[in-house]
């Protein structure tokens, strides 16, 4: 897994090079694109997934609906379908951009691709390597979370971005 190929980006999403997750992690700044999805459901319910406890990076706590890195020669889009549909099963749904910011971390630097979808399913078969758990939340639990190490600090930051882009009380 550390040496999966990740393409290197420029702030606008050119890419300009290649690393491995192993050196896209240890560190280096080096700026890599990953997608995030954030689905809802027809009740304003956004779904979550807690990661798993095995998780390098903020383990056990809960996050966007789906989340993934951009393989090396994929579009955004591609990554988009493949991490949803390998993380919770979801093959039949009409993603919508949201926008693109650079997250910073002490261990990585990425350029997030944000899109949302709404979904009329209750309920996803996520992935129990990657998923430890997942459920609907509603905004009013995700905003009682904030600030109690239940939620990932990137997720966190996102929510009030995803709430304000589709003019919802965050």
């Amino acid at each position: 897994m550390d040496s999966e190929i990740f393409p290197i980006v420029d702030p606008e999403g050119r890419v300009v090079g290649k690393a491995t997750r192993a050196e896209c992690h240890s560190g280096s700044r080096l700026l890599h694109p990953v997608v995030h999805l954030h689905v809802f459901n027809p009740a304003g319910e956004l779904y979550l997934q807690k990661r798993s406890h095995t998780k390098r990076i903020q383990p056990s706590r809960w996050d966007t609906s789906v989340g993934g890195h951009v393989d090396y020669g994929e579009t955004i889009e591609q990554a988009l379908r493949r991490e949803v549909r390998e993380e919770i099963g979801l093959t039949d749904f009409e993603p919508v951009h949201l926008f693109n910011y650079v997250f910073d971390s002490a261990v990585e630097s990425e350029l997030v691709n944000a899109y949302y979808t709404v979904s009329s399913r209750t309920s996803f078969d996520y992935d129990p390597v990657e998923i430890d758990d997942g459920r609907f939340w509603t905004v009013a639990e995700i905003r009682n979370a904030m600030g109690k190490g239940v939620l990932t600090p990137n997720f966190e930051l996102e929510f009030r971005r995803v709430m304000a882009a589709l003019n919802l009380k965050p």
